[in-house]
């Protein structure tokens, strides 16, 4: 069942003045095709990358833009914003149709990320930057914490992990392209010699190739360190 919005108000420890703009952003397009969260998406996406590249740059002052780059990067990539939306239990708000439901919707990183950048558009045209900015340094100071220096690039970190064991390069793979000309969706499949395929969905061939380092990362490299 759908938690009611009024909810996530508390939860969020934000007041909106236009609860439609709420309302909007948890919609998602499988629920109402022209009244969803698609456009806010778009908005918040812009504003979370804003903000974080405003925080790594007071927190990190003697780093070069290249440095500042690599942290920003994993900040602001689906995986990492799909955590957070997870520890907030966004999944509980978000206005889905039965079948996407019943397909897992909720469960969905792509759905996850999408929405809690949609939550931030919302609140930028709600009230400005201000909530924005509390928000994100609310549920992303433990992940800032912990980041000692700036973070390689995932397909190098793979890269540079299989060469240094001998094995043949990291091959990216399509497995599959959906969905239209302007949003399109890919899956990616990364093979390395020896161990199991690692598949991952992204909104460009780019971002699909990084989730599927970043998933086999996970499942062979700093889980086995």
């Amino acid at each position: 069942m759908t938690r009611p919005a009024a909810e996530l108000q508390t939860l969020i420890g934000y007041t909106f003045k236009d609860e439609q703009l709420l309302k909007l952003s948890l919609t998602h397009s499988s629920a109402k095709k022209k009244s969803n969260y698609e456009r806010l998406e778009f908005l918040g996406d812009r504003v979370l990358g804003l903000i974080m590249a405003e925080l790594i740059y007071h927190r990190f002052p003697e780093e070069s833009e290249g440095d500042l780059g690599r942290r920003l990067a994993p900040l602001v990539q689906g995986a990492t914003i799909a955590q957070i939306s997870a520890k907030i239990n966004l999944a509980d708000f978000i206005i889905l149709s039965d079948a996407e439901k019943a397909a897992g919707g909720r469960a969905n990183d792509n759905i996850l990320s999408d929405v809690y950048e949609a939550l931030l558009g919302a609140l930028y045209l709600d009230g400005g930057l201000e909530p924005c900015r509390k928000l994100i340094t609310q549920h992303w100071t433990g992940v800032l914490e912990v980041m000692i220096r700036p973070p390689m690039h995932p397909k190098t970190e793979v890269q540079e992990w299989a060469q240094g064991r001998g094995l043949p390069l990291p091959l990216y793979e399509i497995v599959k392209q959906s969905g239209p000309d302007h949003a399109p969706s890919f899956e990616i499949e990364l093979h390395i010699e020896g161990f199991k395929p690692a598949r991952a969905e992204g909104r460009s061939r780019q971002d699909a190739e990084k989730e599927a380092a970043l998933k086999f990362i996970s499942q062979n490299i700093r889980e086995k360190k």
